[in-house]
């Protein structure tokens, strides 16, 4: 993929996202790794429903904005988890309706915010560990997620909501769907006895 399809594939994904309600207002951005090793995100303040290809953010790894508008702050934590996992090859955050709910609760597990009841979480995703509060743009969310970053492929911002990344942008997309739907059938299940998946269950998926 060129760099001018990758800037299309970004609008695309934003505008799916905010027309399907992932994303409201100026909330959330995206990422993803250019050929070169750079990265294309989106602009500060931008709205994921009116990106524009030819003004996305263009900024290298150690944080040089190179071209396109202000990247947003956020940039800086997808830059960590790059740094951190080579694999990575794009950064969904979005501030989706259940899995910001879900990150608001107390007493979340910080080592996997969403216990295994359907296997496609499991399968897909792993473990979701929960990263402490910090307002957005506070370097100590950068910090948290590099050391997080090498082993797990979604992220729980405490208060604040998901991170999930890919090999490309419609794998983090997609991974992102399957975790919002299956924070939704946590709320939709609420106070119900829930059976959840065995040990050997989870290692069998994992197998």
């Amino acid at each position: 993929m060129n760099e001018q399809q990758a800037r299309e594939e970004m609008v695309k994904f934003g505008a799916s996202f905010f027309q399907r309600g992932y994303a409201t207002g100026s909330a959330g951005n995206l990422s993803m790794k250019l050929a070169d090793g750079t990265l294309l995100a989106t602009p500060t303040g931008s709205c994921l429903g009116d990106l524009n290809a030819e003004r996305l953010s263009n900024v290298s790894l150690d944080g040089e904005w190179i071209s396109g508008d202000k990247p947003s702050k956020e940039t800086s934590f997808h830059r960590a988890i790059y740094l951190n996992n080579p694999a990575c090859e794009a950064v969904v955050h979005l501030h989706c309706l259940y899995l910001t709910a879900l990150s608001c609760l107390q007493g979340l597990d910080s080592r996997n915010a969403i216990k295994p009841f359907t296997p496609y979480v499991v399968m897909r995703v792993g473990d979701v560990p929960v990263v402490p509060y910090y307002r957005p743009g506070d370097n100590r969310l950068g910090e948290a997620l590099a050391k997080l970053a090498p082993q797990y492929r979604a992220f729980l911002l405490a208060n604040h909501g998901p991170v999930v990344v890919g090999k490309s942008l419609r794998e983090a997309a997609d991974n992102m769907e399957e975790l919002e739907e299956t924070a939704r059938l946590i709320f939709t299940l609420g106070d119900r006895p829930i059976r959840y998946l065995t040990d050997d269950e989870i290692a069998e998926l994992r197998r």
